[in-house]
């Protein structure tokens, strides 16, 4: 496994490795998450990237920057344990030299939900991924459904620019207790983690409800937010029914719309969705 920190020497190592090329974007702290992205690019592709870089221009003032956990000896041991075959990790000065001024702003799909919340995250998300991808020109790009309006945000940059990638979006992997996972979760103490439970229990309860035939989304969302309420520490930023593309609201939810949230469990802030499926 090849380890970089420059784009001229990633570019170089690049060159010689044979195509398809996969790559899987991330801010390192891997789980199974991760390494669910990096398995199906590895089934794929006869070369896989891996990018670590905690991208400083998708945080808003005040947020985990600082906190965002990291450990790059554990990553690159597990992503040379998966068969990663070369691995990018550049600083910030790398990635945003001197007189940088350039960003890519999405329009409406990143303006509400996450975008109302973390002020130019998405501007930062498409900006980083679109540097990614033009520097390593990969065939195929792999993220996780957990991350809904990333992942819309994305396709529409692919879309619009025509970059040209094939944009691959893997299921949600989740713990044996139902939660989502994040790099996050690290940071939940006992009590906070079972409190964060009721996320996926709320969203799992609508999706349960719909099933036996309601499709009212204001009838979805309050059997979702009845369990949310539950436990008064639990601070619910937003729970919505919207459309998987544009992320607008619902008023009836159809096969393949997704109810999603984002929680704040103390100090931590938590997303998740599920989509309406029979």
């Amino acid at each position: 496994m090849k380890f970089n920190q420059t784009i001229v020497d990633f570019q170089e190592t690049l060159a010689s490795m044979p195509r398809p090329i996969g790559l899987v974007p991330t801010m390192g702290f891997l789980h199974e998450g991760h390494l669910a992205l990096v398995r199906r690019a590895v089934q794929e592709n006869e070369t896989v990237v891996v990018s670590i870089f905690v991208n400083p221009s998708q945080f808003s003032q005040g947020e985990d920057f600082k906190e965002y956990p990291r450990d790059i000896d554990a990553d690159m041991k597990l992503l040379e344990s998966e068969g990663v075959d070369i691995v990018l990790v550049p600083s910030a000065d790398e990635m945003y030299p001197n007189g940088f001024d350039t960003n890519i702003n999405i329009g409406q799909v990143a303006r509400k939900f996450e975008g109302e919340h973390r002020l130019n995250h998405f501007n930062g998300v498409a900006t980083i991924v679109c540097k990614l991808l033009n520097i390593s020109g990969p065939d195929k790009a792999y993220f996780g459904k957990k991350d809904a309006q990333q992942c819309a945000v994305l396709e529409k940059l692919n879309t619009d620019l025509n970059l040209g990638v094939k944009i691959e979006l893997v299921e949600t992997v989740r713990d044996e207790d139902g939660l989502a996972l994040s790099s996050r979760n690290v940071h939940l103490t006992k009590s906070e983690r079972y409190s964060a439970l009721l996320i996926n229990q709320s969203l799992f309860s609508a999706l349960s409800v719909w099933r036996s035939g309601i499709k009212s989304s204001n009838h979805l969302v309050s059997v979702a937010r009845e369990i949310l309420e539950r436990d008064s520490t639990l601070k619910i930023d937003y729970l919505s029914i919207v459309d998987p593309k544009t992320f607008n609201i619902l008023e009836t939810a159809v096969d393949g719309s997704i109810i999603c949230t984002a929680v704040r469990v103390g100090h931590i802030r938590l997303i998740d969705n599920v989509v309406f499926y029979k």
